[in-house]
């Protein structure tokens, strides 16, 4: 009985929140707050703190379920008339000039309007004077004394009769202020309009309020909707003018190009946003974040300045020092500025200045902005030299500067919503650091470039290392483990971005819950012509489904790049490799007759590795130069459709330039490399 007793509280307590609710239940199950202002108007519904299930279930379950855009009006008409009261409740009616209370005498569903009328007393407050009882009840009759769901705060009611009609009203606010936009009728109307809308804007909406997106991807995403709110506005009115006037006059064909041109306009600015607010896609294209970060240049005086941070400073500590970092190899006189913590020492420095760093843990809340040549160095071992980010930021260290190079330091990250180190633009030399990251790890964008030696990289939820197209990344003996994927490299195949020069030696890649290696890229139209023509599957190559149409280019591409010692033929229609090299056949045929024969299995099984490791690498290399391959032809095409037949060859060598030797891939989720089609 007792258990039974606490299910049924369980129960009641889960079912509390849901948007029919029970009306059988006493009391209210919702929350007050008392509103802002001079004005004593009685308190409110608290209901604008939902949560994400709660709003998702009932947009799905409840409001929306699987309705086309155009339906959408219609649904929630539907289920207000399941679940708000007709009449009997009051509300404050906001705008952004006035508040006013009002009571509710009737409801308008189909229009999703509120019959009103002025309360008594008449309680108003506004931004001036002027809103008098006469004034407002004019305004009452010029809106027939309907007023939008939206606008209306339902008064707080202990008896919890008015619960859903408060619930129902906050869904419509938050849907119409959040969720739809003007345009959305107009979408076609082959997929769901929930799945296809509604749930990535409530992600995108809950990922902002919990911090999980970037400001600067959050500004773009708000001017990106201003301005295409804007030009669907201007385009509306030129197709009406256009609708309006049936004559064929000169000024009619101005008006429809102008509606062409701002049509394709609005449906650019649609991309855009469909990209942000799809979670997969979300970082894909990026945003231009630091191009108005200035690098201070030179000293006036031209000196350079050694900045040395403490965490103690001993007679022994300060004599090593001398000997090895304060006397440079040539005479120049430099000068020695000391400082209490590394965040203060790089804000100080100037072009050509350089940064030591004793042993310590250091704890540093803000971002380290290098926007000059500068030079960061920990005095000892990565693990003896610790910069822990302390507080919640978009990121940790962001890199602009010509020529800056970062070594012998651990860099911890907490609460980011950004990798641990961008390099926006330069070269930025990591050598010999530990990166512990918690979101992504090291992104390498567009025109920087990122030389990673020696180091161990780690803890990144997103990929280790992002590489962005136009970028250049050299990988030189790393250890790349326990990230959400290893390396992401983004190659969109399109004529606004260079593919990136990439270069992958002798890199431990092993423990990631996905790939060691993605390839992210859009699916070519022609790619998907060829697909439904040919779908006739021929077998699996490393891991790769082959088709028929592309198995011949992809196994020319393999053949070409690899060694002609190691060179696997894979078994067509199965997806198992045979490795048909002749000491391996050779070595299993005795095996098979002769088991007692076989001494060194051992060694068999490390060939067998090493010849694995070497096809993945071989894979990668091959896979991400049959994709610069086919940028390179596409660019070819453009130019010829523009009438050059003989291109420069500077600009058709934008070839992905691909070194991938001597990488070990072990223990990856799912596998040592994928491609990430969009």
């Amino acid at each position: 009985p007792e258990v039974q007793r606490e299910d049924a509280e369980s129960d009641w307590s889960a079912d509390s929140w849901s948007d029919y609710g029970s009306r059988d239940k006493p009391g209210t199950t919702l929350g007050r707050t008392v509103p802002d202002g001079n004005v004593l108007f009685p308190d409110i519904f608290h209901t604008d703190h939902l949560l994400f299930y709660e709003r998702f279930r009932a947009y799905q379950d409840y409001i929306l379920a699987d309705c086309k855009a155009s339906e959408v009006k219609r649904f929630i008409a539907e289920y207000l008339e399941k679940v708000l009261e007709p009449s009997g409740w009051q509300a404050i009616w906001r705008t952004d000039v006035f508040e006013v209370l009002v009571g509710v005498v009737d409801v308008d569903f189909a229009a999703l309007k509120a019959v009103v009328q002025l309360s008594e007393p008449f309680l108003c407050e506004s931004q001036d004077s002027s809103f008098t009882l006469e004034c407002m009840q004019e305004l009452l009759e010029l809106k027939e004394h309907q007023i939008l769901l939206q606008e209306l705060w339902v008064v707080y009611d202990e008896s919890g009769e008015f619960d859903q009609t408060a619930l129902a009203i906050e869904h419509v606010r938050f849907f119409y202020r959040c969720i739809w936009r003007t345009w959305d009728e107009e979408e076609e109307d082959e997929f769901d309009y929930f799945v296809r809308c509604v749930e990535p804007r409530l992600r995108l909406h809950y990922d902002i309020l919990e911090h999980r997106v970037p400001s600067g991807l959050i500004a773009d995403y708000q001017n990106l909707l201003s301005q295409c709110e804007e030009l669907y506005e201007k385009f509306l009115s030129v197709r009406n003018s256009i609708s309006s006037n049936d004559s064929d006059s000169e000024a009619e064909n101005v008006s429809m190009v102008e509606g062409l041109k701002l049509y394709d306009k609005v449906e650019h600015l649609k991309q855009k946003l469909k990209l942000i607010e799809n979670p997969l896609l979300r970082y894909v294209f990026g945003y231009q974040k630091y191009g108005s970060l200035q690098a201070k240049g030179l000293r006036p005086t031209g000196a350079r300045v050694i900045h040395v941070v403490p965490w103690t400073m001993t007679a022994s500590l300060l004599h090593m020092l001398a000997r090895d970092k304060l006397c440079p190899p040539s005479c120049e006189e430099l000068e020695i500025q000391f400082h209490r913590d590394p965040l203060a020492a790089v804000n100080a420095s100037y072009e050509g200045d350089k940064v030591i760093i004793c042993p310590g843990h250091y704890f540093v809340d803000g971002v380290f902005s290098i926007a000059d040549s500068v030079e960061l160095e920990g005095y000892g071992l990565p693990d003896d030299v610790v910069i822990e980010k302390q507080g919640k930021g978009d990121n940790f260290f962001d890199c602009t500067g010509a020529n800056i190079k970062i070594s012998n330091l651990k860099l911890v990250q907490h609460d980011a919503v950004e990798g641990i180190l961008n390099v926006h633009h330069g070269k930025t030399t990591l050598e010999n650091c530990v990166l512990q990251c918690e979101t992504t790890g090291i992104t390498v964008r567009t025109s920087a470039e990122l030389l990673m030696r020696n180091s161990d990289l780690y803890g990144a939820k997103g990929a280790g290392v992002e590489i962005y197209p136009g970028s250049v990344c050299t990988l030189l003996h790393n250890g790349i483990h326990h990230c959400k994927e290893g390396i992401l490299v983004k190659n969109f195949l399109d004529e606004d971005y260079e593919v990136p020069k990439i270069a992958m030696i002798n890199n431990m890649i092993h423990n990631n819950e996905g790939y060691g290696v993605v390839l992210v890229r859009p699916t070519i139209p022609s790619e998907m012509k060829d697909a439904s023509a040919q779908e006739t599957e021929v077998g699996w190559f490393d891991g790769v489904k082959i088709k028929e149409n592309e198995f011949q280019d992809f196994l020319m591409m393999w053949l070409l790049c690899m060694p002609v010692g190691d060179i696997l033929f894979p078994a067509l229609g199965n997806t198992q490799h045979t490795q048909a090299g002749d000491e391996t056949a050779c070595a299993e045929g005795s095996r098979q007759e002769q088991p007692a024969c076989v001494t060194d299995e051992l060694e068999l099984c490390k060939r067998a590795e090493t010849s694995e490791q070497t096809e993945n690498n071989s894979e990668i290399a091959n896979v991400l130069g049959a994709t610069s391959a086919k940028k390179t032809q596409s660019h070819k095409k453009r130019l010829s459709e523009l009438g050059f037949t003989e291109a420069d060859d500077n600009v058709m060598s934008q070839e992905m330039f691909v070194s991938v030797e001597g990488n070990q891939f072990k223990w990856n989720g799912k596998g040592s490399f994928g491609i990430f089609f969009f």
